[in-house]
């Protein structure tokens, strides 16, 4: 049971419909809940049940959402872009280009010290040069993503990050699009496309074919998601290479209630 006092998070992880606790993340709540039998984490907007233990889908969904293209003023922006796809098909007058000034970024300059990059880390701000790829520049994950939703949407953005993909999916069956960190490859990379930098936040593994997509549906094989590199959506890729890829790259996930 909750202890006497505190204040409850917005995930309250329950099981045969009784409260257990509550979080501040959904990566705390989904911890525990996986670790029960018949447990479920609801969200305190209009308490949404985002999560249950054997979670039944249907054979397909897929989200009408809007396509947004990063190119040609954001030749890195695909994060911010990605989120204002989310944040339109909330209802949401989202700019991508307020979105880009708006995002936190991280001030550390480039610099090569004795062959190893120093440079600044994705979850502080973003990192370099998003207009151009005539500087040094990265991109952003996604707590400061979730920190610039928050201000749109207080009190609805949902953090999946941590999780499975399973509850990336049990969103878009709920009519949610999921805001993801992948690769531009959609597959798993070989290790010789990451390095590792030293940041003021301790090392960082990347992979300079980081990218953002807002997952839209999936069926049996496949997952859809609207691509700010593409003029058409969805496209779609193979459900089980999208999933590596996705897990490589921190099982980042954004989506909102």
């Amino acid at each position: 049971m909750e202890e006497p006092g505190k204040e409850a998070g917005p995930f309250t992880v329950l099981q045969n419909g009784r409260v257990i606790h509550s979080y501040s993340t959904f990566a705390e709540a989904f911890r525990l809940a996986e670790s029960l039998e018949n447990a479920s984490i609801t969200h305190r907007y209009k308490e949404r049940t985002v999560w249950k233990s054997g979670q039944v889908y249907a054979e397909a969904a897929l989200i009408d959402a809007p396509l947004l293209q990063q190119m040609p003023e954001l030749a890195r922006g695909c994060e911010v872009t990605s989120l204002a796809m989310m944040l339109q098909h909330a209802g949401i007058d989202a700019d991508k280009m307020q979105l880009a000034r708006e995002i936190q970024k991280d001030p550390t300059p480039y610099s090569r010290k004795n062959g190893v990059v120093h440079f600044g880390h994705p979850n502080t701000g973003f990192v370099g040069d998003m207009y151009s790829f005539s500087n040094p520049g990265y991109g952003v994950y996604h707590k400061p993503i979730s920190k610039l939703a928050e201000a749109y949407l207080p009190g609805r953005v949902i953090d999946l990050t941590g999780s499975d993909l399973e509850s990336a999916l049990y969103s878009l069956q709920q009519g949610k699009p999921v805001w993801v960190i992948i690769n531009s490859r959609f597959s798993a990379l070989p290790e010789s496309m990451f390095q590792t930098w030293q940041t003021p936040s301790g090392p960082i593994r990347i992979t300079y074919r980081e990218h953002s997509v807002l997952l839209t549906g999936f069926d049996d094989r496949f997952v859809y998601f609207n691509d700010p590199l593409a003029e058409q959506s969805p496209r779609k890729a193979q459900r089980a290479s999208f999933q590596e890829a996705w897990e490589q790259m921190g099982r980042q996930a954004i989506t909102y209630s």
